[in-house]
């Protein structure tokens, strides 16, 4: 009997979960880059934070990424053991019970938003909260399952970590941390359509309107072109406000300009193509595409402080 029969009729036992499957409803990976982005905003903002200030800050924005995931998981048990990428999640799995993982949310969600605050400042922290709020309830719970919009709307959740990193140190946002989130929240459509064009039939399974399962393959190619686009200029609009050096501009323009390559064979790819050869490749790309170019800014500011 699983966690989740358990909750639906069972006798009610507590799980015999242990720390990694606990660390796993954190989504580790998606986590990684959270941190890595917010790293990011904080890095390159105005002003200077004392290292352990900013130790906790990104510890904070990490706890809050862990505790949005680990709600999102609650929510979503039903069709994460359907799809058969999200089937071996500790819920589906039975090894962590639902309203466990609830709790263990609600709990991490309200440690790193108070401890941001606390520790930080309360502007960063409201964002952090409204972060949480906004991938858990306005994602997770209504956008993902209503339109197949839902990751162009729902991307805004992944995209503030380098906002709430510079609000660290800054107490407030500007135009240069709207282009760092403006560089995720472009950057997710593609992202997440190359995946759904090679899974769409655990999207159908389960009844997400996913971009390709409603508008059709035709339709969501097209609209990745066009999102990586947007995403290449993003990438290059630091250096147009004087966050970047051109050296900066010139791999960033590189790396989006492969990017839109990427998504040129995927609209170039079969319909109803098999393998979906293209669409894993661009779905691989994007992922080193973001970090490569946050980690670009931050090489690139590291150089100009050295500089001087």
């Amino acid at each position: 009997m699983t966690a989740i029969d358990n909750e639906l009729g069972g006798d009610l036992v507590l799980s015999e979960a242990t720390g990694r499957d606990y660390f796993a409803l954190l989504k580790p990976r998606v986590m990684s880059l959270v941190v890595f982005t917010a790293f990011a905003g904080l890095f390159l903002a105005p002003g200077p934070i004392n290292p352990v200030m900013g130790a906790i800050a990104i510890l904070c924005i990490a706890v809050g990424a862990g505790a949005a995931g680990a709600l999102n998981m609650w929510y979503d048990a039903d069709i994460d053991a359907i799809m058969s990428r999200t089937a071996k999640r500790p819920i589906p799995a039975g090894k962590v019970r639902r309203d466990e993982a609830l709790a263990f949310g609600i709990a991490l969600s309200c440690f790193s938003v108070a401890t941001l605050g606390l520790a930080i400042n309360w502007f960063a922290a409201g964002l952090l909260a409204f972060t949480i709020f906004y991938y858990a309830v306005f994602y997770t719970m209504w956008l993902k399952r209503a339109t197949p919009q839902n990751i162009v709307i729902g991307g805004a959740a992944g995209a503030f970590p380098p906002m709430i990193g510079w609000a660290a140190v800054t107490g407030g946002i500007s135009l240069d941390s709207v282009i760092l989130f403006s560089i995720t929240f472009l950057w997710t459509p593609p992202h997440f359509w190359a995946l759904a064009l090679f899974k769409k039939g655990d999207y159908d399974d389960v009844g997400i309107p996913m971009m390709p399962n409603v508008a059709g393959e035709a339709s969501t190619k097209n609209q990745m072109v066009v999102y990586a686009v947007l995403t290449a200029i993003a990438g290059v609009a630091p250096w147009f406000t004087g966050l970047a050096s051109p050296f900066y501009a010139v791999f960033a323009a590189a790396l989006g300009g492969y990017f839109v390559y990427h998504s040129l064979k995927v609209r170039a790819m079969a319909e109803g193509d098999q393998k979906m050869v293209p669409a894993k490749k661009m779905f691989g790309y994007s992922l080193f595409y973001l970090s490569a170019i946050f980690a670009a800014l931050i090489v690139d500011r590291a150089a100009m402080l050295m500089i001087g």
